[in-house]
């Protein structure tokens, strides 16, 4: 590519729909420093945050590690709300207990997965908009075939993908991978 004057990097995003909307997306930046330095200028128009994570494919994998991370706390953060519900705690005195406390995650602080807790987010609005089920099964397989090939074992990853497999296969795949929560309070 060089002989031609062209230069390549990967630029995978994170932040979501909401992050998209308001330029404060993450971008993970694989390439050279000079490509990473020269893609600034059109990057920060469209993200907050840019980080330089290494030669090319290096964004990917930062990527894939952030939502295979993303996919099981999202399901421990279900399983926690879940279990405070069940043993009668309101979810948004939980909510506080635990954004404050030693528990405190992105799933539960900006995404909450209890309709009703945080009214902008997509358990708000019935699962609708945001991330995808499908999309998250899909980044866990992906993470999940990477680790295969290094041979490492994700056990958590692996749960996380039969939940999130589950999720699809009864039809929910197109709707937010938070409505996992709704599977955990069934039980399935």
């Amino acid at each position: 590519m060089k002989a031609v004057g062209a230069t390549a990097i990967d630029a995978p995003v994170s932040g979501g729909t909401g992050g998209a909307a308001a330029g404060t997306l993450t971008f993970m930046v694989g390439g050279s420093s000079e490509e990473f330095e020269a893609s600034k200028v059109i990057l920060s128009k469209m993200g907050a945050k840019l980080v330089h994570c290494g030669g090319v494919g290096n964004g990917q994998v930062a990527k894939l590690c952030n939502n295979l991370l993303l996919g099981i706390c999202m399901l421990g953060t279900s399983e926690a709300y879940a279990l405070g519900i069940k043993l009668g705690a309101d979810p948004a005195l939980l909510a506080t207990v635990i954004n404050s406390s030693s528990g405190q995650n992105w799933s539960s602080e900006k995404y909450n997965p209890v309709p009703g807790v945080m009214p902008a987010s997509a358990a708000s609005r019935g699962y609708t908009g945001g991330f995808a089920a499908e999309l998250m099964l899909k980044d866990l397989g992906l993470a999940k075939e990477a680790a295969d090939n290094v041979k490492l074992a994700l056990p958590l990853g692996h749960v996380a993908h039969a939940k999130y497999t589950m999720m699809k296969n009864s039809g929910e795949g197109g709707r937010d991978f938070s409505a996992i929560f709704e599977s955990v309070m069934k039980n399935k």
